[in-house]
């Protein structure tokens, strides 16, 4: 009989006495098949039960303990291993890059500063033994290194302007002072340099952490998609800038709020980038909170102290301020002046004592009238003003890019008036008269008026048509000038000199060579002839002036730069889009009329020859010969000196021209090839022809020392100009980039 293993049974049986004990221990189960199995398998001790089955754990109030000396063994056997770093000379991380967790241990650079190649901006100061004992270890100086994904592309020159940067808006060069003026020339790589910069403050500094927070660019509108994707380009992805160029006031001054109020180690969009004209309209929001940088590109807008633009930059809260201009000085020295005194307020005093001290004696003694005590004392406040600026100016010509990119030959072609543009201008300076006028020192709306017609007419008589048609004044009677039948429907390129010799430039040009050719022009008169010629020529051209829109842009250079695009000719207006623009697509460029300002020449020539050109280039500069033109080819000559004789520190600039010879404006030399060469009294040439130097190299420099050679037809290098001299070449000047190291007397 089976006895029931309940607790309440069993409670019953310990009552029980021992007879009853005796007797379940003498009780044998029947002895059943089963039973003897049973029996077998408890004797022999092996257990044939279910696995799955769970004995009967006795029930127990008293809780169950833990055997002490095992704990306690195996405790000891955790501490008898201490903790060991697996990675062999393992320091830690470097960086901010631990989430919420400060960061123990010794501080360390951003970048390994040992590596092969690395760019150093600073270098902490060796300590002694007994002061690294001294010093708060949470205040050691690091290294501050440049990331090594830009400082392996930085060419040599590149690194040197970044340091000079860093060195200045950190106030290391000039105490109390955070500002600097980048003046390279163009195509010296100015924008990758202040992106270098910009990076290497967000995220470093000597005391381990971003020197600043917020950076703002702000350049003209055709580039501020040209800085988005040179961004892009050089980090990335690593950041995220705010791009601006357009938008409603609501939403842009959305954007600027966000954009300000950004705060912390890590901004998520630390850069802005914005147009002059954006930031004037929106300067309120930007003034109300503090940025760490302001990069002004094409800083030389801010020529001017007193307009609105300058205004706004310079009530924005920031000490740190870089300025880019490859011509800082453009006109006088006051707006060189207003330059330096943006970036580094007081230096130069006021304008008054700047004008006073220093722009009055050098402009006198680099007049060619001067007199030997005035020569003198404009000599010596030259070299203090110089010695001043160059702290916080850095310049460097392009000369440098010789050593990376093809060879670039600038050619000045002056090109004889046709019998229509002589008469017409002859007729204009008797009936205007403008020359009465401007003799007796006054310059009134009617000669600035005079100075653009004749411009208009050395381009084309068709520009001044419709004066002629109302006979305007000094254009009274020169309808009848014009052939019979005239219309200005179509072009006729054998009424003007010039479009006579860029008609033949490019019909050689799409003849011999796959070459692309660049038009530029002041005058969006001008380009509407361009295009009527390629028109009836059958070239493909692009056409870029103010009325397109900024992202169109964009895209028709990306477009027209790519070598399977069937484009010929790219029409550029130089007031619209001289500055910044990369049109290495094309190897030769013509500038078709001169500006008063060298320097949007300079500009407007410089977008062909520069990073990723591999061609070689061709610059094609024309002017009438004998006319007005050539007065502002002269001037400009004289304002590069003065630009050379400050900024780039030229001891010899000649003295090419009195100011009283600048106001001859208004007269025409029928009689000579080149009135600009017979002005600097050229020491090269007999009889027209130039003559090479005397092998000692005595007296073989021009006065117009910038161009190397003046050629006739039979000195030309350029087999395209020398196809279109019989059209209506007089003369030529040019330079080649590569003179020296060629070899080129």
């Amino acid at each position: 009989q089976r006895r029931s293993l309940a607790p309440s049974q069993l409670a019953k049986r310990k009552a029980g006495d021992e007879d009853e004990e005796e007797e379940e221990e003498d009780w044998r189960p029947p002895t059943g098949r089963k039973r003897q199995k049973a029996a077998a398998e408890t004797e022999s001790g092996e257990c044939y039960r279910s696995p799955f089955r769970k004995p009967l754990a006795p029930l127990t109030n008293r809780p169950q303990c833990l055997d002490s000396s095992q704990h306690e063994a195996f405790i000891r056997s955790i501490l008898s291993k201490p903790f060991k770093v697996p990675i062999p000379n393992y320091k830690g991380p470097l960086g901010l890059r631990s989430l919420g967790v400060k960061r123990a241990g010794l501080r360390g650079p951003l970048h390994d500063p040992f590596e092969e190649g690395a760019l150093v901006l600073y270098e902490p100061p060796v300590l002694s033994a007994h002061d690294q004992l001294k010093i708060d270890k949470d205040k050691v100086p690091v290294h501050v290194v440049v990331d090594p994904v830009l400082s392996r592309v930085l060419r040599p020159h590149q690194r040197e302007g970044v340091k000079f940067l860093w060195d200045c808006v950190t106030s290391r060069r000039i105490p109390g002072s955070h500002g600097c003026i980048m003046a390279d020339e163009m195509g010296l790589g100015k924008t990758l340099q202040c992106i270098t910069l910009m990076w290497t403050l967000l995220r470093q500094s000597p005391d381990c952490k971003p020197e600043i927070e917020k950076a703002v660019v702000v350049s003209p509108s055709s580039l501020v998609r040209n800085w988005y994707n040179e961004v892009e380009k050089w980090l990335g992805g690593k950041i995220q800038p705010l791009a601006i160029d357009g938008g409603s006031k609501e939403e842009i001054d959305r954007k600027l709020v966000g954009f300000m109020n950004q705060r912390g180690l890590r901004v998520p969009s630390p850069i802005l980038i914005i147009s002059y004209e954006t930031f004037r309209l929106h300067a309120e929001v930007l003034q109300k909170g503090t940025v760490g940088l302001v990069i002004c590109d094409e800083g030389h807008r801010l020529k001017n102290s007193e307009n609105q633009t300058y205004q706004a930059l310079n009530s924005l809260n920031t000490p740190r301020r870089v300025l880019i201009s490859g011509t800082p000085i453009q006109n006088d020295l006051l707006e060189y002046f207003s330059l330096v005194h943006f970036v580094n307020s007081g230096i130069l005093g006021t304008a008054q004592e700047f004008k006073r001290h220093f722009e009055m004696p050098i402009l006198k003694g680099r007049d060619a009238d001067a007199s030997e005590a005035e020569r003198h004392k404009g000599e010596e406040r030259l070299k203090e003003l110089i010695s001043i600026v160059n702290r916080c100016l850095i310049r460097r010509t392009s000369d440098i890019l010789s050593k990376y990119l093809p060879v670039k030959i600038e050619q000045v072609v002056c090109c004889r008036l046709t019998p229509l543009q002589t008469e017409l201008y002859k007729n204009f300076l008797k009936q205007a008269k403008p020359v009465e006028e401007l003799k007796e020192g006054k310059i009134s709306v009617s000669s600035l008026s005079s100075i653009t017609s004749l411009k208009k007419l050395c381009n084309h008589p068709a520009l001044i048509y419709d004066k002629c048609v109302e006979e305007e004044e000094g254009f009274m009677g020169a309808l009848d000038l014009f052939p019979s039948g005239y219309s200005t429907k179509s072009v006729e390129p054998q009424l003007s000199g010039k479009m006579l010799v860029l008609d033949y430039i490019l019909a050689v040009t799409k003849s011999t060579s796959n070459d692309k050719v660049v038009l530029v022009s002041n005058y969006t008169q001008t380009l509407d002839l361009f295009e009527k010629l390629c028109r009836s020529r059958r070239y493909l051209y692009v056409r870029l002036d103010g009325t397109m829109s900024i992202k169109k842009r964009a895209k028709i250079v990306e477009r027209f730069n790519s070598p399977s695009s069937p484009e010929f000719i790219f029409m550029l207006s130089s007031k619209a889009g001289g500055c910044g623009l990369n049109l290495i697509g094309a190897n030769r460029l013509v500038m078709f009329d001169p500006d008063w300002n060298p320097a949007n020449d300079e500009q407007a020539m410089a977008r062909v020859w520069r990073d990723g050109q591999k061609k070689m280039c061709y610059i094609y500069r024309l002017l009438s010969t004998g006319t007005i033109e050539e007065k502002i080819f002269q001037r400009q000559t004289h304002k590069k000196a003065l630009s050379s004789c400050v900024v780039d520190e030229e001891q010899d600039v000649e003295r090419h021209f009195s100011l009283g010879e600048l106001k001859e404006l208004f007269t025409l030399n029928e009689t000579t090839t080149s009135d600009t060469h017979d002005k600097i009294k050229c020491r090269r040439c007999v009889n027209g022809h130039q003559v090479r130097p005397p092998p000692d190299g005595s007296d073989c420099t021009s006065d117009l020392s910038q161009w190397h050679h003046c050629a006739d037809k039979r000195g030309l290098q350029d087999s395209v100009l020398r196809a279109a001299w019989d059209a209506a070449v007089t003369f030529a000047f040019h330079h080649h980039s590569h003179e020296e190291q060629r070899g080129i007397p």
